[in-house]
């Protein structure tokens, strides 16, 4: 009986084995029918798809050789290239969907007069998607994960931060692409959601602490203000409600490695491919000029802004010296700044170019760079007419046989005048004495016969009290009236001084601006560990509009370096600048902080010698010690005892 049930299930094992093997391959046979079926109803496109895999090959061998022009874009042929260019795309299947975001990088390469090199690398990723209606966005393929999160939390607009080691030589060097202050800088538009705007600004500030891995968890309200016309928003929109506003310096912020490395992971590739290869820390650190910075904001696609998107853009920006260990002529490389060649770009990068200042090398009497190129592009750069060598990275032929890019500029000559920039700062302390001083101002108009207005920005910490009655602005020796004045007095350990002032510069002339100031005498634990090395103070603001030589671009959805295109143009006559002066070092009434020390030893010394004499006499049992007899009373004693007589 058991050998008849066991034979029956494993029949039944077999039927079922078989009836799975028939199914299958019954599906497997509707599934190619379905497919040869699908070519049938559709020669052309099978016929299509065959041969642009056979020409696939032979389109990226020409590619390869292909001789390209830089020529200036116009919206007809920015239209034509975006038909061209979808025109290949339509054999893609409709429910893949289409990336939405882009990525590009720059390096910009300025010879300086002085024989200094300026180099500025420009990486921006463009994002089109809307944090500010709430909506949360899951997945992030180039924009890095972290700061989106931070826009949506915090509901931030506009958010730029900076981190500067040393400072920038304006008259030696020229005007920067992007200027920033010697340290940190941090100032961030909210949107008008926001009711908490300073708790939601320290939270933010806690938070980038972490990112950057910086300091700025010491930002509060005592280095905190709220400009009033300084700083406007540098992406769409025209927000005139002040109050969403926050700028804070932190002029004593040292840069270094770690603030580097986390900057680098904000990139697509990272530091593993692109230009950002070239950026070691070692050489970095080891220049004259350094600074790095974020800026995000939101900004149009278009020329009618029907649809917007994120931008992210990260630059840094370093000057070599001349003059450093081991530079023994005037000749720069690729490798010797960086110690690092390029051997690819960015492979997530829609555009990936070097550029290099030939403007004022026409003919090549003052320097060489090699290898050559044939590319040249012009750009309009702080109102004047630019022209660039350039170097496509997504070109093979760029790399040459070698695979591998390494610029070299080599100077000819060191004649040439290096024009002087028609804006420009100092600040410096004036005053002898602990008690009192004066800030001095210095603005310098440079251009021959025109005047321009300019914004000046003045924060002060609260423990310089100014004088606001002592405000005096002269040019050329005669009184000069700001037409506007924003004056915020400070609280002592709450906030601090801030002015604001429209002035206009009469052209060719030095305008000074001078205001007196008290040292206030702080508490002893609001002292630095090294307090004698002084206090620093944030440097001063200088925005304006200055005339441009040629008309400027006012289409800033054209496409254009990214050097050229982070300030809006509004105006073909003029130009958008900011400067920053020197931080100010100011010494304070300090005490001496080693007198604490002396009376910390006199004291244990005189507590150890009175208390300790007071333990031993409490303490200590006191007993009447005999001398011990000699031997020869001794010997008498033991015989006055033999004898029955009493001792000695």
């Amino acid at each position: 009986m058991a050998a008849h049930r066991c034979s029956y299930s494993a029949l039944l094992l077999i039927i079922c084995s078989l009836s799975m093997f028939i199914v299958a391959d019954s599906q497997e046979t509707t599934l190619t029918g379905d497919n040869h079926a699908t070519e049938l109803d559709n020669p052309q496109t099978a016929t299509e798809t065959a041969g642009q895999m056979a020409e696939q090959p032979a389109v990226e061998e020409r590619r390869l050789w292909e001789a390209t022009e830089v020529e200036e874009a116009t919206p007809d042929d920015a239209d034509t290239d975006k038909q061209d260019t979808s025109t290949p795309e339509t054999a893609v299947p409709s429910s893949v969907p289409q990336p939405k975001d882009d990525f590009q990088e720059e390096l910009v390469i300025r010879p300086l007069h002085s024989g200094d090199i300026y180099a500025s690398f420009q990486f921006r990723t463009l994002w089109e998607t809307d944090f500010m209606r709430g909506n949360k966005v899951s997945h992030y393929r180039l924009f890095p994960k972290s700061l989106g999160q931070v826009i949506s939390k915090f509901s931030v607009r506009e958010l730029h931060i900076s981190f500067t080691q040393g400072y920038w030589r304006t008259m030696q060097w020229g005007q920067p692409f992007l200027p920033s202050p010697p340290g940190a800088e941090l100032w961030v538009w909210f949107q008008d959601s926001v009711t908490d705007v300073d708790g939601t600004w320290k939270e933010l500030t806690n938070v980038l602490s972490g990112i950057f891995c910086a300091s700025l968890n010491f930002i509060d309200s005592t280095n905190t203000v709220q400009p009033s016309a300084s700083f406007k928003p540098l992406g769409i929109g025209n927000v005139t409600d002040h109050s969403f506003l926050r700028y804070a310096t932190l002029p004593r912020e040292i840069v270094c490695t770690e603030n580097l490395t986390p900057w680098k992971k904000l990139l697509p590739c990272g530091s593993k491919a692109g230009l950002a290869v070239l950026l070691k820390s070692e050489k970095l650190f080891h220049s004259s000029f350094h600074s790095q910075a974020v800026h995000i904001r939101p900004v149009c696609q278009d020329w009618q802004c029907k649809t917007t998107s994120w931008e992210l853009r990260q630059t840094l920006n370093v000057v070599f010296d001349l003059h450093t260990p081991g530079q023994g002529k005037r000749e720069w490389s690729l490798f010797k700044m960086f110690s690092r060649t390029l051997t690819e770009a960015c492979p997530l990068a829609s555009s990936s170019k070097i550029y290099i200042d030939i403007t004022d090398n026409p003919q090549g009497e003052q320097f060489e760079v090699s290898p050559a190129t044939p590319l040249l592009s012009q750009a309009m750069v702080l109102g004047d007419r630019r022209t660039f060598s350039v170097y496509d990275l997504t070109q093979q032929i760029t790399f040459g046989t070698v695979r591998s890019l390494n610029l070299l500029i080599r100077w000819k000559s060191s004649e040439g005048d290096m024009l002087r920039p028609l804006l420009h700062g100092e600040r410096y302390v004036a005053g002898y004495g602990l008690q009192t001083g004066e800030i001095h101002t210095l603005m310098y108009n440079n251009h021959p016969y025109r005047s321009f207005p300019v914004l000046l920005l003045d924060s002060v910490p609260w423990y310089l009290r100014l004088y606001i009655h002592t405000l005096t602005v002269a040019s050329k020796g005669k009184d000069n009236k700001p037409s506007y004045i924003h004056y915020q007095p400070s609280k002592d350990r709450v906030r601090p001084h801030l002015l604001e002032m429209l002035v206009q510069l009469p052209p060719n002339s030095v305008t000074e601006v001078t205001v007196q100031f008290e040292r206030a005498l702080l508490k002893w634990t609001e002292y630095t560990p090294d307090p004698n090395h002084g206090f620093y103070v944030g440097s001063s603001v200088i925005s304006s509009l200055v005339p441009s030589i040629v008309a400027m671009d006012t289409n800033s959805t054209r496409e254009q370096p990214l050097f050229s295109s982070f300030f809006p143009c509004k105006e073909e006559s003029s130009y958008f600048v900011r400067v920053y002066t020197e931080p100010l070092l100011v010494n304070l009434p300090t005490p001496d902080f080693s007198m604490p020390y002396n009376v910390i030893c006199l004291t244990c010394t005189v507590v150890a010698v009175g208390y300790g004499s007071l333990y031993n006499l409490l303490t200590r049992s006191f007993q009447i010690d005999e001398p011990s007899p000699g031997l020869a009373k001794r010997i008498a004693n033991i015989i006055r005892k033999m004898r029955g007589v009493p001792p000695l």
